[in-house]
């Protein structure tokens, strides 16, 4: 039958003359010791034009022997040493515990606590590389959400046909509007006779005054040319022609106006 205690004893002597400062036995089925990374850990520069600093990270391999070992695998757990030299994040102490038991598993029935500390070392420089790995990828995501963000405001909103049914619709509506307004002020401008008649000229007529217009404007048209007087009807505008039968048609009631007075005298 083994003597485990002895084998566990013989093992300490070899820690110690491995470790002689990180090494450090608690009690005879339990030993503490220091763990550090096997390569200096440094920053990396970040595209915001910055240095990210990783801070290193110091454990304590702390390792509980069962009765029965080197049979059986140990108890492994990770302590931190204080703030300055690290701290474990959420769910790495699991992940390295959980790598170093696969090794113990690897060397049963010898002494593996040597075994167990070296991939320690190389277990957590992995930890600070993926960290450095992870940190450089969310500053890298964080650039190009920066830059999105400034193409943004130079580029504007794309242009789709639902944008512009509502843009076109928005400036024909504030055309509307403006056109609406400058008619009204050009309107308040006119002398009142002139008002009455520009409000009259843009109410909404009916087809039977639509049609008697015509009717009159054709008349007006062919009078023209029965006075014997060759008149170029294109060069007038519609409105020229309306304003120009409108002062015809004050001068005529102007004109009987005074024939009136002038029967009334006799």
């Amino acid at each position: 039958m083994a003597d485990h205690q002895a084998i566990l004893e013989e093992e300490f002597e070899v820690l110690e003359s491995i470790f002689p400062d990180e090494f450090e036995k608690v009690s005879d089925n339990e030993v503490r010791i220091r763990i550090e990374p096997e390569e200096e850990v440094s920053g990396h520069p970040c595209e915001l034009c910055c240095w990210t600093e990783l801070t290193p990270v110091s454990l304590v391999l702390v390792v509980t022997y069962p009765p029965t070992y080197p049979d059986v695998i140990p108890e492994l757990s990770l302590e931190e040493i204080d703030e300055e030299l690290g701290e474990l994040r959420e769910g790495e102490e699991e992940e390295v515990v959980g790598q170093l038991n696969q090794v113990a598993e690897e060397s049963l029935g010898m002494a593996m606590t040597f075994t167990i500390a070296t991939a320690a070392r190389e277990t957590l420089s992995a930890l600070i590389n993926s960290r450095k790995v992870r940190e450089q990828e969310e500053d890298e995501a964080r650039a190009r959400a920066y830059e999105e963000e400034e193409k943004k405001k130079t580029r504007g909103t794309p242009l789709t046909p639902a944008l512009y049914a509502k843009w076109k619709d928005s400036f024909r509506a504030e055309m509307a509007t403006k056109k609406a307004k400058q008619a009204e002020d050009a309107m308040r401008a006119l002398p009142a006779r002139e008002r009455e008649d520009w409000r009259k000229k843009n109410a909404r007529a009916s087809g039977r005054q639509l049609f008697e217009t015509a009717k009159v404007s054709a008349t007006s048209d062919e009078a023209l040319y029965e006075d014997g007087e060759a008149v170029d009807v294109s060069q007038y505008t519609r409105e020229e022609r309306d304003r120009a039968r409108w002062e015809e048609e004050a001068k005529e009631e102007q004109a009987g106006h005074v024939a009136l007075d002038d029967s009334d005298d006799e």
